[in-house]
């Protein structure tokens, strides 16, 4: 049992900030015993890459940075979910109910304060702490590892999107030597814009020793034998946390010198650099492949909102300038302290009484809002959406998908041999990460004419009624009151809040 002096207390309610100590290394090294309660600590700079120098850093975060984090990375489960997107909801409340289960948060008096930071950390609940079985423990480990690496890659240090490595590496030249399913390699890859490198990332979570990170380590050197002529980094992120500990990671790096990245031939991220950190967002209005990243990287949430029953979907209005959206806390930019969100609604709040229902949200676009579609997740406290031009260009992304499975012989589940459920289940992951791969190559042949009707349909989605995109014939109920209990974030094209009183509970 859980010991008596633990109390019985409901969760508290409290802004979503908090800490996160972070040490950068150039290598696996012994776990640092408490010394990110006891080192003096660097303020993170938001520099959107690498620090000049290794050592310990504090970086503010919110709880929606992290599930954001939770909802986008990992396996890309969508090109099975295409016959039943409600299933969509199902992975996604998988990727961030083990963070709900068994975080906590707790407040913290450093030895070293750190000036703007808001002294309260993550930790680990009495529940996990007392009450959780091993194999649980080791399923909530790798959630909490993935996550806490995309958030570090992408939100802190600058990354683009990041891809699982199961479906090749980073060019067509060299995914073929990244196929071996004996070979062990390294979780995800990215490319950092700025510092023009490939990344190979492996995540570890949990009670991360020296072992774990040895192995790790192991892993991106063999990944990096692959890429050992084109410049990249490898990055080892260990998110570390155990009973009565606060959560700190270890990020151990390196760089190899080489040549310049390969780009696909007709491939092209836009003239200008991001905005903010990892973005692909910011660069939509000039490229075309960058609106075919993010559509690819919003599939999960697209599935979701398109097969919510119609009494649970929402649309928030969100200023339709996406320059107001660049003012970030990491990737998304919190809404409860920007003034210029606050008084349009209030201005739509004092024009929707005097204004017809049906004419309402052509006056709210009169104004300079914009209406996110948005659904709670069932089984969760988070609110995800987007906007009429992501989810018209995710609609007919799905569409193309649709098409290759179509006419590629062996995708569907119904081309299979009776006899594949004979075999081991080790053979099964197999034959299914060599389709999953072949369905990624026929999208990546599809590229060059999927552009332009991914373009056609993001620019016709700005004009579009919801219910035409959704096709429904009545328009989902527009939101204009304001919840006290909720916390909002958006990005340039997608919506994510979370409830106050569903944040983790706090540690007494």
């Amino acid at each position: 049992m859980i010991p008596a002096h633990v109390p019985d207390e409901p969760p508290l309610t409290y802004d979503d900030s908090f800490d996160v100590p972070v040490l950068f290394r150039n290598g696996p090294a012994r776990k640092p015993r408490r010394q990110w309660r006891t080192a003096v600590h660097k303020p993170w700079a938001g520099s959107g890459g690498f620090p000049a120098t290794d050592g310990w850093y504090v970086s503010t975060t919110t709880w929606r940075e992290i599930i954001k984090a939770a909802v986008e990375v990992g396996r890309d489960v969508t090109p099975h979910l295409q016959n039943q997107p409600r299933y969509a909801h199902g992975e996604l409340v998988a990727r961030v109910s083990p963070l709900y289960a068994y975080l906590g948060m707790h407040d913290v008096q450093p030895q070293y304060p750190v000036r703007g930071t808001k002294g309260r950390r993550l930790t680990l609940n009495p529940v996990y702490a007392y009450g959780t079985e091993r194999s649980a423990k080791n399923a909530a480990a790798y959630r909490l590892g993935m996550t806490m690496t995309e958030w570090a890659c992408r939100s802190l240090l600058g990354l683009d999107q990041t891809e699982h490595l199961e479906l090749g590496g980073p060019i067509s030249a060299l995914h073929s030597t990244f196929k071996d399913p004996k070979v062990r390699l390294p979780d995800l890859w990215g490319r950092h814009q700025a510092e023009g490198r490939y990344w190979l990332i492996e995540a570890k979570g949990g009670d991360v020793g020296l072992s774990a990170l040895r192995k790790g380590w192991a892993q991106l050197a063999a990944g990096s034998k692959i890429l050992s002529s084109y410049a990249h980094r490898i990055v080892l992120v260990g998110a570390s946390v155990r009973p009565g500990d606060d959560l700190f990671l270890t990020i151990d790096h390196y760089r190899h010198a080489g040549q310049s990245p390969l780009t696909p031939a007709g491939f092209d991220l836009g003239d200008e650099p991001g905005v903010g950190p990892g973005n692909l967002e910011d660069r939509l209005g000039d490229s075309d492949d960058a609106l075919i990243g993010a559509a690819r990287a919003q599939m999960l949430t697209y599935l979701a909102l398109r097969s919510a029953p119609a009494s649970q979907l929402r649309t928030v209005p969100v200023p339709a300038d996406r320059a107001s959206r660049q003012r970030r806390t990491g990737l998304t930019t919190p809404l409860e302290d920007d003034d210029l969100t606050h008084a349009m609604r209030a201005e739509a709040r004092r024009a929707a009484p005097r204004t017809e229902r049906h004419t309402l949200r052509a006056r709210i676009r009169s104004m300079g809002l914009d209406d996110f579609l948005t659904c709670r997740i069932p089984g969760t406290e988070v609110r995800l959406g987007m906007s009429r031009k992501l989810f018209a260009a995710c609609e007919r992304l799905r569409e193309e998908d649709l098409a290759i499975a179509q006419r590629t012989p062996g995708l569907r589940a119904e081309d299979q041999s009776p006899d594949v459920q004979e075999l081991s289940d080790e053979a099964q992951e197999e034959q299914r990460l060599t389709q999953r791969r072949i369905f990624r190559e026929q999208q990546e042949e599809a590229r060059p004419w999927l552009r332009p009707r991914l373009r056609d349909a993001y620019e016709r989605g700005v004009t579009s009624d919801w219910s035409d995109l959704l096709r429904r014939p009545q328009e989902p109920e527009l939101d204009l009151e304001s919840d006290e209990g909720l916390l909002e974030a958006a990005t340039p094209e997608t919506y994510l809040a979370v409830s106050r009183y569903g944040l983790p509970p706090a540690r007494t």
